[in-house]
């Protein structure tokens, strides 16, 4: 069964890669998404997330859940990264191995999609002049 861990530690590609993998896999693939300098052409110097950890491991958890469900494999590991973030920092790690590459990578892109659609977490943004601002995000039932 896959896992889910929501953290304020930098995640470390090579600790989620080791979450996964079998005998059985000929596919082990890493999806990291990571904090960029600009959004929408407004340069960002960081980030911050804020969630309710408790909420949000729970929904990745049912995420993950489909994921296995519907691509046939339990080899899937997700780790969200929560508080001050700056560019260049992983913010997300999706990490799956299945028997056949065609299933991670769809497991991988359904995983990071629901994410991006479901996950209950609040993004603001850091720009070099002293500003920030709530990005409209993924927050159910909320207009950020």
């Amino acid at each position: 069964m896959g896992t889910a861990l929501v953290t304020g530690a930098p995640i470390r590609s090579g600790d989620v890669l080791g979450r996964v993998g079998d005998d059985r896999d000929g596919a082990v693939l890493l999806f990291l998404g990571v904090v960029r300098d600009h959004h929408e052409g407004r340069p960002v110097t960081g980030i911050t997330y804020e969630a309710y950890e408790g909420m949000v491991r729970a929904e990745l958890e049912r995420i993950i859940a489909e994921a296995e469900e519907i691509l046939t494999t339990d080899r899937i590991h997700v780790v969200h990264r929560v508080g001050d973030l700056e560019v260049g920092d992983i913010s997300v790690a999706v990490a799956v191995s299945s028997p056949h590459r065609d299933e991670a990578y769809r497991a991988s892109r359904y995983v990071m999609e629901e994410i991006k659609r479901r996950l209950p977490i609040w993004k603001k943004e850091r720009h070099p002049d002293g500003a920030s601002e709530w990005v409209s995000g993924v927050v159910p039932g909320a207009d950020l």
